[in-house]
């Protein structure tokens, strides 16, 4: 069992607590779930909602386990896989995110003289493009972050009518609120504890539609905080040992 945090809440539990808790629910009851590297929020979401359903549903691939992967030829499998229709949820992100559901993972300002440089977009618009449930996800909501217009498309939220697309955004978490996404659009769906609707304003480049009264995200019930405390972080301490000891403390598995 995990041990006190300096970042609990007053709720009783931590904020990324909080942020697994409603992806896991994003999810829901599906085949397959794939969590790309560096992303430790996703994965405690997806086994998460596999503890949860009770049934071995979803299948979670973490890409960096060997406990809870079963490819064998790396992203080259994972690719083939999801164009077989074999991965229904997947998470994406970016150093930008606009209204229209668009990611930049290439880099900020003029493309000749870039000012910033990111990673690069790996296979996140060949995925974009075939996972049915895309769930993006940003921690740091700011307008540096959330912006107007990407600087760069690496992945585009919307395709023309005549493309066939399968997949695509059907969400984004940040650390403040919930979006949903439909027809090219966010929706604020919810604003976490602690945070209001004008501060989601304030802090969001872009414009998005918001229901006259915004509901607050619900908190993790007392069941989903045991299984991440006592069932999901231990298996999420072979992949990411530093976050389980940080948020759950939970040491790396014997």
């Amino acid at each position: 069992m995990a041990g006190a945090s300096p970042a609990m809440t007053n709720g009783g539990f931590r904020p990324e607590e909080l942020l697994a808790d409603v992806i896991a629910r994003l999810i829901g009851d599906v085949r397959h779930v794939a969590v790309g590297n560096a992303s430790p929020i996703p994965a405690t979401a997806a086994l998460l909602a596999r503890e949860r359903n009770g049934n071995g549903r979803p299948y979670v691939s973490l890409l960096q386990s060997r406990k809870h992967n079963f490819f064998t030829d790396g992203a080259r499998e994972l690719f083939d896989c999801a164009g077989q229709g074999r991965i229904d949820v997947f998470f994406l992100s970016g150093g930008q995110i606009d209204g229209q559901g668009n990611i930049n993972l290439v880099e900020i300002g003029d493309h000749g003289h870039p000012k910033v440089r990111f990673p690069g977009s790996f296979g996140s618009a060949y995925l974009y493009y075939v996972v049915p449930k895309v769930i993006l996800f940003r921690t740091e909501h700011s307008r540096r972050t959330l912006v107007p217009k990407v600087d760069f498309i690496s992945a585009p939220g919307m395709s023309a009518d005549n493309v066939f697309r399968p997949g695509g955004p059907i969400a984004l978490v940040t650390n403040r609120c919930v979006f949903s996404f439909a027809n090219g659009r966010f929706t604020l769906q919810s604003v976490h504890p602690g945070h209001t609707v004008d501060e989601v304003i304030e802090h969001t480049g872009f414009d998005f539609a918001r229901p006259a009264t915004v509901p607050e995200t619900p908190a993790p019930s007392a069941e989903a905080l045991r299984l991440m405390r006592a069932v999901v972080a231990p298996q999420l301490a072979e992949v990411y040992p530093q976050f389980a000891k940080q948020v759950f403390g939970v040491g790396m598995p014997a």
